[in-house]
């Protein structure tokens, strides 16, 4: 799909085939249920999710569904898991005649969420150190 201007997920994922808008509402359901917290919005012209910075995003293709965990160590921690799927350094292709995989998802997504929270703690640690009195 070539890249356009989504003012919404909703609006992404009802211009998509009804086969791919069926597996994108099913992921975009794992993905908040999984990050209730997180904010949903339109980044690089596909859906993401944002926690405390980019978390994931996804994407409609030809053949496949492009889930995107912002992270290649997330591929790299699940890649026992993933070995049914054709990945790249950050990018999972699902294919959208097979079920969501809900377990691995979700995994991948809390596992984004921590790197994120250690990322912000990290940020805020620095933040507040006093400097040093002369």
């Amino acid at each position: 799909m070539k890249m356009q201007n989504f003012s919404s997920i909703d609006e992404y994922i009802a211009l998509q085939s009804p086969k791919m808008r069926k597996y994108l509402k099913e992921l975009r359901a794992v993905i908040r249920k999984a990050a209730p917290g997180a904010e949903e919005a339109i980044s690089y012209g596909m859906p993401a999710f944002k926690y405390h910075g980019p978390l994931v995003y996804f994407a409609a293709w030809d053949q496949h569904i492009g889930f995107y965990p912002g992270s290649k160590s997330v591929i790299e921690q699940y890649k026992n898991q993933l070995k049914k799927y054709q990945t790249s350094a950050g990018t999972v292709q699902l294919p959208p005649d097979e079920p969501v995989p809900v377990k691995l998802i979700t995994a991948m997504v809390k596992y984004r969420m921590k790197q994120n929270e250690e990322k912000k703690k990290l940020k805020t640690a620095k933040g507040s150190k006093v400097p040093a009195k002369s």
